[in-house]
């Protein structure tokens, strides 16, 4: 293939990641790409390493800032508890029938922050609602399925606000290929490389079998006890279909299931968190056998309120993830404003559904038994970072001892 410029071959590069690494595309595999408008050139390199790589149908599903402002400007009220679900459900079909996912982000970052609260709260849950049969076949890991980011004009105006349109949208591209290890003459052979790193790590852990997590630093006071037969992933992970994939490009985090009763204390969040178009600030919590009863922001509580109003589990944790302060994201010193990149900077927890996959033995498990364990159930799972250079990990293990496990965000006695 010949390419044009340097940004062409590193856009291609992505879409051969996004495929080989990120899906791993089976031969007569169907594809489902979600994607916003100005990601149209990546998403036509994407679909054709599908094609090339077996895929019998790739399937493209565009949304557009501007119609989703025009619902919030124009709309009435009732609209606000409406959404697609018959999307949602052939969604959720496809991924029972064996489509891969694929989706794009890169929207803007704050596109709602100006709207009203309410309104965007309502919209979300009622997309979570819609969604919550799609987003339990991703979770439980039935299919392969990848996110990957391509940088758009309205997101990298957030992330390099002081530059120039043009200056910014190359800087962001150029943040994320190197991010996506993607700027290397071998990517799939690096990201081989770093999937094994992760994997070590991974199993370090698993075979340590700790009982918890303890986290210290300014305004973190934090403890979270380990589901029950719970497991640690990283990196490349098989899906129940038998398909290796990576879920995330880019990756650098060990993350696991919490037990949704035990968590204890209080939490300060480390970065702003970006959700759905709006932003939420100074997010500080505080927990009680595993649920939080208190919570505070300095900017966009009344979103993070009707966040923990979505149902009983989204004041729950669904997963604990560790990641150190010197990861080649962190250390760009970009705030990326997206959690695809944001939660690969820091170590963090998500509100909402457990990863059940992250627990050994639940073939044949009802619900109900997989709660018992400490599987958390909701309609959202949602990120948020809580990891820097001044925070501390300490493990406890079963016999109730402690042990270090990161110093200053950077592991320690681990591979």
């Amino acid at each position: 293939m010949t390419f044009t410029s340097p940004h062409d071959r590193l856009l291609d590069r992505l879409g051969e990641v996004a495929v080989r690494i990120g899906l791993n595309v089976a031969p007569g595999q169907q594809v489902v790409i979600t994607a916003p408008l100005d990601a149209v050139p990546l998403v036509r390199r994407i679909t054709e390493h599908a094609y090339r790589a077996g895929a019998s149908l790739v399937t493209p599903l565009f949304s557009d800032d501007a119609m989703t402002l025009a619902r919030f400007h124009y709309a009435p009220d009732a609209a606000f508890d409406v959404a697609a679900g018959w999307l949602h459900e052939g969604m959720a079909r496809a991924y029972r029938e064996g489509a891969a996912r694929m989706a794009i982000t890169g929207a803007n970052p704050v596109l709602l922050s100006q709207e009203d609260p309410d309104r965007v709260a309502r919209a979300n849950k009622a997309t979570s609602l819609a969604g919550r049969p799609a987003m339990e076949l991703i979770t439980s890991f039935a299919t392969n399925w990848n996110i990957v980011a391509c940088a758009t004009p309205a997101w990298a105006a957030q992330v390099f606000p002081d530059d120039a349109p043009d200056r910014a949208l190359a800087r962001l591209w150029d943040a994320i290929f190197l991010a996506s290890r993607v700027t290397v003459d071998d990517p799939v052979a690096a990201w081989a490389e770093h999937n094994a790193a992760l994997h070590r790590r991974a199993d370090w852990l698993n075979a340590r079998r700790f009982a918890g997590l303890h986290f210290t630093g300014p305004g973190t006071d934090l403890t979270v006890g380990l589901a029950d037969g719970h497991l640690w992933a990283g990196g490349s992970e098989p899906a129940q279909n038998g398909i290796v994939c990576n879920p995330n490009i880019p990756t650098e985090e060990v993350f696991t299931t919490p037990h949704a009763l035990r968590v204890d204390g209080h939490v300060r969040a480390t970065k702003p968190l970006f959700h759905q178009g709006t932003l939420i600030d100074g997010i500080a919590v505080r927990f009680e056998g595993g649920r939080i009863v208190q919570a505070q922001a300095t900017q966009g509580l009344a979103v993070l309120e009707r966040i923990l109003a979505t149902d009983d589990g989204a004041r729950r944790l669904g997963e604990v993830a560790l990641v150190p302060h010197s990861s080649p994201i962190s250390q760009s010193g970009v705030l990326f404003r997206n959690t695809l990149f944001d939660e690969n900077a820091s170590s963090h927890i998500a509100l909402g559904q457990a990863y059940t996959k992250c627990m050994l033995d639940t073939d044949g498990q009802t619900p109900e038994q997989l709660a018992a364990r400490g599987a958390n159930s909701s309609f959202i799972h949602i990120d948020w970072m809580i990891g820097s250079a001044e925070i501390d990990v300490t493990a406890i293990t079963r016999d109730g001892g402690r042990e270090p496990l990161m110093k200053h965000g950077e592991w320690v006695n681990t591979p």
